[in-house]
């Protein structure tokens, strides 16, 4: 690793979700780094300060922020904007600020008016949960991940190089792109699809019959592709204001793609439609073997008889042999002839393990 980030001094401006688990990836790797952390809120900082992820936590921009390596502006976009006078005077040539947000324009323009001087590079790691706050955090969820790094003019190739540097050493893949490229693509695979999971779930509330038999019987397909309908709402909100070239525009070509299923089941093109299905099975599957946000989760499936412990069965067989499961719950659905168990665990050679093991019991096991 460089030695120019062996000893970090790390500032943090938002200890959500995502700067939190930042902050906590850094203090694993970098357990000696000086890390400091402001935010408005006092629970997050005194929850920080007691585990030892951060050394100090303040309410407001002072002294504390001088001659820092990096500095991440976590929180929402115009809070961002507004913290930007607030932090010039602890910018050094050494110093890069950057952000964590979904959508880039906004803040590069914000920066380029206001720090046009600043070495400023973009970041978005892509990953994240429909949970939301420091309390959620945790030091693996950017671990796999793309990390989008987006630099701006004043950014220089020793800055970009020493950011890719921290990013790698967090276990998370550095991907450089330009701004507006990343907010097209990120309106293409994450902006739309959390409308998609909304409207789907606006379609049930508002279709359901007076006894609320649909959202009785949503099992695990509904439930799966409608799980980021729970993201926080604020959110959303400002990413809908902040990006809505890109949205409408992929939006208007979604609506044009489903018109045309629409066409197809009125004629009857079965032909057509197992085409359909078929090439996109086949796309969609090539994406698992890409690395990055799809495989950092670690998955398999198992058949067990639903009976009364047969899970605990299952997780002792595991526990012996020195296996650590991540989460394990029961698929509601019928994919699978019997009841079917889902176990995540924290890397691939724990899954791998854990497969071996449930075969040796002649349980069926299923790839995720």
């Amino acid at each position: 690793m460089a030695e120019s980030i062996k000893r970090l001094k790390v500032a943090f401006l938002g200890l959500g979700l995502i700067g939190g688990s930042i902050a906590m990836t850094i203090r694993r790797v970098f357990p000696n780094a000086e890390i400091i952390a402001l935010n408005r809120s006092e629970i997050p900082l005194n929850e920080a300060l007691k585990a030892g992820i951060i050394d100090v936590g303040v309410h407001k921009v002072d002294d504390v922020f001088k001659n820092c390596d990096f500095i991440f502006l976590c929180m929402p976009v115009n809070t961002n904007i507004d913290y930007l006078k607030k932090i010039e005077p602890y910018l050094t040539d050494k110093t890069v600020l950057t952000d964590v947000g979904s959508v880039k324009g906004v803040i590069h323009d914000a920066v380029e008016k206001i720090l046009p001087n600043a070495h400023f590079i973009g970041g978005h790691p892509m990953a994240g949960s429909e949970k939301s706050g420091f309390s959620n955090a945790n030091d693996r969820l950017i671990e796999n991940a793309y990390y989008i790094l987006t630099p701006s003019a004043a950014a220089t190739a020793e800055d970009v190089q020493k950011y890719q540097e921290l990013v790698s050493s967090l276990d998370a893949i550095p991907l450089v792109i330009p701004p507006s490229d990343h907010d097209f693509y990120t309106a293409a695979v994450s902006h739309v699809p959390h409308l998609i999971a909304y409207t789907l779930v606006q379609l049930v509330k508002e279709m359901d019959s007076p006894e609320q038999y649909m959202k009785l019987i949503a099992a695990g397909g509904f439930k799966d592709i409608t799980r980021i309908a729970s993201s926080d709402a604020t959110m959303w909100e400002q990413i809908c204001m902040e990006n809505p070239e890109n949205i409408r525009k992929l939006l208007h070509e979604y609506i044009s793609r489903l018109q045309h299923i629409d066409d197809l089941i009125e004629a009857r093109s079965n032909s057509k439609l197992h085409d359909f299905f078929s090439d996109m099975k086949n796309y969609r599957d090539s994406i698992r073997e890409n690395k990055g946000v799809i495989p950092g989760t670690y998955d398999l499936h198992c058949d067990i008889i639903d009976e009364a412990g047969a899970i605990a069965t299952i997780a002792t067989a595991l526990s012996v042999q020195g296996i650590s499961i991540k989460n394990i719950g029961i698929v509601h659905n019928r994919t699978f002839e019997q009841g079917a168990l889902h176990i995540q665990f924290y890397d691939a050679e724990a899954k791998n393990c854990a497969a071996a093991v449930l075969k040796k019991y002649n349980y069926t096991v299923y790839p995720y």
